[in-house]
């Protein structure tokens, strides 16, 4: 009364997975049946090795078949931005597929992705790598970054300015507040979030995801130099600076402080990052 096999689906990819309370079960002749997850979603994602040494990371869970592929590059994406995976480390697709428990269609999709994106690369008869990091990009990003934001700004003091101030002095008064508690990564987050409320308040869209895509891309470089008092009282600084020729109202000063805010900021990649990145060849 079976064929060779039946499949039940309680939900459809294009693998045999199975997501979350998802389930795919094959019945065979043989009565065999074979689960892809544990029902649970759960699993370690091993998703790099270094050259054949594998390397366990944070758990990913994916609980909807649909976003499978933007779930996995959101979840490497965020791994690459944050250093969590070094330059030059080997992304082993048939690995990171295996793992998760998926095919290898969604993975390799995430991974083309991300190579657009210019966060790793592809090598031929090797397949791809995270993409090594260079002074001259750091160069590139903050010059763009220093044109883009300066527009921001302008549009930003022009169309709400005083919401503008509003917001930036109560996020100022947050990054004090988590340097004096030694709270580096709740600073890292108000840095993030002072750049994007002027950027919001800019009314650009497409303006804003540029920023988004630019200060996200130098986080790669920077945010392990922003885990010391000293940088992270800088780049503050660099802050008050910038909201004190907005209270002005002087874009002429407004300009002269978003570069020195920015150029202190590729100074502290320079000094600390590239050694942490030296470390990690050695």
């Amino acid at each position: 009364m079976l064929s060779s096999f039946i499949r039940v689906f309680y939900c459809f990819f294009d693998a045999d997975i199975e997501i979350s309370s998802c389930r795919v079960i094959r019945l065979k002749k043989e009565s065999s049946i074979r689960k892809g997850f544990d029902g649970t979603g759960k699993n370690i994602l091993t998703m790099y090795s270094n050259w054949g040494t594998v390397r366990p990371v944070r758990r990913l869970v994916i609980r909807n078949s649909k976003t499978i592929r933007k779930r996995i590059y959101d979840h490497l994406r965020e791994q690459l931005l944050h250093g969590e995976i070094p330059p030059n480390q080997h992304l082993i697709e048939a690995r990171i597929a295996r793992e998760i428990g998926t095919s290898r269609t969604p993975v390799r999709e995430a991974l083309h992705s991300l190579e657009l994106e210019g966060l790793i690369e592809s090598v031929p008869r090797v397949g791809y790598i995270v993409k090594p990091v260079s002074e001259e990009e750091v160069e590139e990003i903050c010059a763009i970054r220093i044109a883009v934001e300066a527009l921001a700004l302008r549009w930003a003091m022009r169309k709400a300015c005083g919401r503008l101030v509003e917001e930036l002095r109560e996020n100022l008064s947050l990054q004090e507040e988590k340097i004096s508690r030694g709270d580096f990564a709740g600073f890292i987050e108000l840095d993030a979030q002072f750049h994007e409320i002027i950027a919001r308040h800019s009314g650009g869209n497409r303006l804003m995801e540029l920023t988004q895509t630019l200060r996200q891309h130098m986080l790669r470089y920077r945010i392990r130099s922003m885990y010391t008092t000293d940088n992270a009282l800088r780049a503050m600084n660099g802050h008050k600076g910038i909201l004190e020729a907005i209270e002005k109202n002087d874009p002429e000063e407004v300009d002269k402080a978003l570069v020195y805010h920015l150029e202190r900021s590729r100074e502290d990649i320079v000094r600390y990052a590239f050694k942490q990145i030296s470390a990690w060849s050695e």
